[in-house]
């Protein structure tokens, strides 16, 4: 049998969800973030199932055709799923019950409808009464001949109605739970100094005598269900149709897409589930996963920190020493390039840039793409505030970034409505790079200055987030930067723009030919004997072309040390490897979520920035970049950055063969949490003081 060359990207991805649930596991970590690492790994396995699943099935779908870039059969990839999934759940469900147990010590209670004392029974019926009965209309199943297509951001509760003596037949019904227009969470009334919470679902439990009361049953129960459906967006190739309509219609058609997965209460009576999955369409081949009475725990993000002893502890982001004193941040920009880190500096600064820019006389145009926003994004006030003072402006929206498509489009009216120039990108290609250039008259002629960065134009990930910043207008890398948003703005010219571009590195026509020749440039200096080194930090590491190159470095000699947040196919162990591979995942309060690759050059390092992962999809199938750092300074600080993340022995794993998640064991070394590390060591690059080493949200 042939040994695999890579580790199956899906079960890759699992892994790093269980790191996540590692996270809520862990003692040391304060009890409010367990919870929301809870949700997280909740939310995560959610659109693992909309997405990867639903693609795995569509593979299966197509035949031997959908095996592409699989060495394992997607059949036996789902099987594999399944199995791990299970015991994933199964790990989730113990850390729930510990968690609760930690909970009860700092008397904070999650009741359930069987545990209301008096008045809390009267408040519940007055709560239900006035706020969640106009919610609430029941769906009687039995009597539906097309079963309804059920929403699977929701979760419901498959009731059954019964009569104690058996007079008439019992009843199946479904109830949706209101939690998009209440909260999910009730705090009651309790003793002092002690919180009880009841979960809106067991609020609806304990009225649901009151909703069927004129049924005449005397028994009711109800149990959690969840479906999960294929969230992918058919874009069909109808020429007369808008891409926009046709993105429209997708989402619209998203809502029906077919069954991935159904997530039930274990204690279901077997009927009921029986007839469940008959009438939704599963068979015993899909994923059908049994869990514990709570579903859609990603709503545990929005724990009501009220109950909580200890408030907030976050460290503040605090602004870049080189902005901290200017009344410009264009002038600053001008004379030299500033590299910020996020969520350790501010975001107000490229905030401030743009609104600097929106009223400045000066300035001409701006022009900038958009991935994904914030819901009330400060950076479409400031470029909305840019028409109004009269400049050009335009925005590149990505109308396909995957779950902000709706929102994308309405962004979209919004710009369009004011005057912004609005482009949506190219087609068959998402537009992932994230670029911004301002254009400003200084002494009769026109200069240029701008950012390119690794994480999405939105104030409110950034700070939770670790992206790197680069604010520039350096003429070699601004000059790029300007060719990319001409071929943005003209993508059928016989210009090609991308291919012109000196410095940066775009996808898809060039970033996959020059990170292949730095890393052979690299084999031919171990081969000679000289220093070797390739040092790589993204999300995910899936491309096979570039981990068969990584394969070759190694086999001749080159140290490579990487951190891969999330997917990684790259088998890191082999003996025939001169050097050991050092392939770590941090997994801590914030999302690393930078991307930073560094070649050893035989001393003239490159060191880049880039918004591409090293996957298939962002080389050639995506318009990326990836930027050289140029100023020396920054390349220290950068490598700096970087050697603190190489030394993490608190929240580090090691990305074996295995992907078993071991931690990177501190032995007798100096304990090192790189995310309190890096703070500490750029807050004291702005000539403060060291600030306590807790992470607290």
């Amino acid at each position: 049998m042939q040994k695999k060359k890579h580790i199956a990207r899906d079960i890759s991805w699992l892994a790093f969800n269980g790191r996540v649930l590692q996270e809520a596991s862990d003692k040391t970590v304060p009890l409010k973030e367990r919870i929301k690492f809870l949700a997280i790994f909740s939310n995560n396995l959610d659109e693992f199932f909309r997405v990867r699943v639903a693609t795995l099935k569509r593979m299966i779908k197509i035949g031997s055709k959908g095996r592409m870039h699989l060495e394992t059969a997607p059949d036996r990839i789902l099987e594999e799923i399944q199995e791990k999934v299970l015991d994933l759940q199964y790990v989730f469900e113990q850390t729930w019950n510990e968690i609760l147990r930690e909970l009860k010590k700092q008397k904070i209670f999650l009741v359930d409808e069987k545990k209301l004392n008096v008045p809390q029974q009267k408040f519940i019926l007055q709560y239900f009464n006035e706020q969640v009965r106009g919610h609430i209309v029941p769906l009687m199943i039995e009597s539906i001949v097309n079963f309804p297509v059920l929403n699977d951001k929701s979760i419901y509760l498959a009731c059954t109605l019964g009569k104690k003596d058996r007079s008439i037949p019992k009843k199946y019904a479904l109830i949706s739970v209101p939690s998009r227009s209440l909260s999910r969470f009730i705090i009651l009334p309790s003793k002092t100094n002690e919180f009880q919470i009841i979960l809106l679902d067991d609020v609806i439990r304990y009225c649901l005598p009151n909703i069927f009361s004129f049924f005449g049953y005397d028994t009711f129960s109800a149990h959690a269900i969840k479906v999960t459906r294929d969230a992918e967006i058919d874009i069909d190739n109808d020429i007369a149709t808008s891409l926009i309509q046709k993105i429209e219609k997708g989402i619209k058609n998203r809502k029906k897409g077919k069954p991935t997965r159904l997530v039930f209460d274990k204690e279901i009576p077997t009927d009921l589930l029986t007839y469940l999955v008959k009438r939704l369409g599963f068979t015993h081949k899909d994923s059908l996963i049994p869990g514990g009475k709570i579903h859609n725990f990603k709503d545990f993000m929005d724990f009501p920190d009220a109950v909580f002893q200890q408030k907030s502890l976050r460290k503040q982001p605090f602004t870049h020493p080189h902005l901290r004193n200017t009344n410009s941040i264009a002038k600053v920009i001008l004379e030299k390039d500033v590299m910020l880190h996020f969520p350790y500096h501010s975001y107000n600064s490229v905030i401030d840039m743009l609104r600097e820019a929106a009223i400045d006389p000066d300035v001409l145009s701006i022009k900038i793409t958009c991935y994904r926003l914030a819901s009330r994004s400060k950076i479409i006030n400031a470029i909305i505030n840019a028409v109004r003072n009269g400049k050009q402006v335009t925005v590149i929206i990505e109308l396909r970034a995957r779950f902000d498509e709706e929102a994308n489009l309405i962004w979209k009216k919004e710009l369009e409505d004011v005057g912004v120039k609005v482009l949506i990108g190219v087609p068959n290609m998402k537009v992932h790079a994230k670029l911004c250039m301002i254009t400003k008259k200084i002494n009769g002629r026109n200069v240029m200055y701008g950012f390119v960065s690794t994480g999405n134009l939105n104030e409110k990930t950034a700070t939770v987030y670790g992206d790197h910043c680069l604010l520039t207008a350096n003429k070699s890398i601004i000059d790029d930067v300007n060719r990319m948003f001409n071929y943005l703005e003209n993508p059928s010219t016989k210009i090609n723009y991308l291919n012109a571009c000196k410095t940066i590195f775009p996808s898809p026509v060039k970033m996959r030919e020059h990170i292949i020749e730095l890393i052979n440039r690299e084999i031919k200096h171990a081969t000679l004997n000289k220093k070797a080194a390739i040092t790589i930090k993204v999300n995910s590491l899936s491309d096979e072309i570039l981990i068969e190159r990584l394969y070759a470095a190694a086999k001749a000699g080159v140290e490579i040390k990487m951190i891969i947040r999330g997917i990684c196919c790259m088998f890191t162990e082999d003996a025939k490897f001169k050097i050991p591979v050092q392939a770590i995942s941090i997994v801590d309060e914030y999302l690393e979520h930078a991307r930073v690759l560094i070649f050893h050059n035989n001393g003239d390092e490159k060191v880049f920035i880039s918004s591409a992962d090293w996957m298939l999809r962002n080389l050639d199938h995506r318009i990326e970049a990836a930027c050289p750092i140029l100023d020396k300074k920054i390349i220290a600080e950068l490598k700096e950055i970087l050697s603190i993340q190489l030394k993490d022995n608190i929240k580090a794993r090691i990305l074996n063969n295995e992907q078993n998640n071991v931690y990177v064991n501190p032995r007798n070394t100096k304990k090192v949490r790189s995310q309190v590390e890096i703070y500490n060591y750029l807050n004291k690059k702005r000539g403060s003081q060291t600030v306590p080493d807790f992470y607290i949200a």
